[in-house]
């Protein structure tokens, strides 16, 4: 079965990339994330080795998300403004080349594993340099701006962002029928003191370390496009510098690997605005709620009797850990010492 799917497979990828001889020589999962599968492909292609990953869902429906069709329709806009991600190569939507659709990415060599980015100082080169070439990056995805024609699958924003995301997260804290009394708060906080976005950009919407790649050098690729929309690009921002994904560094409040002055320079640099503090650490809540929700939703899924999974249920116990960073954030005494009001 495995050489019939490897042969159906060559066959795709000769009509794809236009070789004429082509051997598979590696072909094995690369990585097994909660939402999508990676596979890691080794071809000889007219006796020239190339690597290649291969992108495929796995059918998690309680995880909203783009499909893999419109990820790699979000790879290629991308990639033509600039911005560093794996080069979108080809997309397959025949089942019966390897059972779902699929997309050949550029393969991308590195370490995106939070914890490793955050201790291994061998890794992005210089930390000073690589906090103000990720404001830069998150800036060229911020140039991205509605309408774009073949981004149509996302929804135009018909309220301000903030109050959408927030009504999005009490819906599904509402299904999931649970009482969160810091996380009522925090949800009651966002709503209180929201922000009005001076304009609406393609914004990522899960730009934190862990979802880039860094190789000796620097910056290999930005990952994890899946929740990308229109929106506020500071809310990218605040992902960014949000407490948790600081992987403990928190003396580096840009993502555990940088001074937050580093990364807003590099964000003003490239988009030539002043980056709003106040209006960044408010999304840096946001995100954290966020991610309370995301655990909750996947101890919900672990609990059902359609996917029991141990990763899922080791990822649903951050939600206190989490709704204790909000409640810190969001005390008065700690807003009034940041930004003296």
């Amino acid at each position: 079965m495995k050489n019939e799917m490897l042969s159906r497979f060559s066959e795709w990828l000769a009509g794809a990339i236009g070789g004429t001889s082509i051997k598979i020589l590696e072909f094995h999962p690369s990585q097994l994330r909660l939402i999508d599968q990676n596979w890691s492909v080794l071809a000889d292609i007219d006796g020239v080795p190339k690597s290649f990953s291969i992108r495929k869902s796995v059918p998690l429906t309680v995880f909203a998300g783009h499909t893999i069709a419109e990820e790699f329709t979000l790879l290629q806009v991308a990639h033509e403004h600039g911005v560093k991600v794996p080069r979108p190569i080809a997309f397959c939507d025949d089942p019966d080349v390897l059972g779902s659709s699929f997309a050949l990415l550029e393969k991308i060599y590195g370490t995106s594993f939070g914890v490793d980015v955050v201790r291994d100082l061998s890794l992005g080169g210089d930390r000073s340099t690589l906090a103000q070439r990720l404001g830069r990056e998150l800036a060229k995805i911020h140039r991205i701006c509605p309408p774009v024609s073949r981004l149509s699958f996302l929804d135009a924003p018909t309220s301000p962002p903030a109050a959408t995301e927030i009504a999005r997260m009490r819906s599904i804290v509402d299904r999931l029928n649970i009482r969160r009394p810091a996380l009522e708060w925090g949800l009651r906080w966002a709503e209180i003191n929201a922000t009005n976005p001076e304009r609406i950009t393609l914004v990522h919407s899960d730009f934190h370390t862990g979802n880039y790649i860094l190789d000796s050098w620097g910056l290999a690729a930005v990952l994890e496009w899946k929740s990308a929309t229109w929106g506020d690009p500071i809310s990218d921002l605040g992902s960014f510098c949000a407490e948790y994904w600081r992987f403990g560094r928190n003396d580096l409040e840009a993502g555990g690997i940088g001074a937050r002055s580093e990364f807003y320079d590099g964000y003003g640099m490239e988009s030539g605005t002043k980056v709003d503090d106040t209006a960044v650490r408010y999304w840096e809540v946001v995100a954290h709620l966020r991610c309370a929700v995301l655990a909750l939703q996947m101890g919900q899924q672990h609990r059902s009797d359609h996917q029991p999974s141990l990763a899922l249920a080791l990822n649903s116990q951050i939600a206190a850990e989490i709704e204790l960073l909000i409640v810190r954030a969001t005390a008065p005494v700690t807003w009034r010492s940041v930004h003296g009001s």
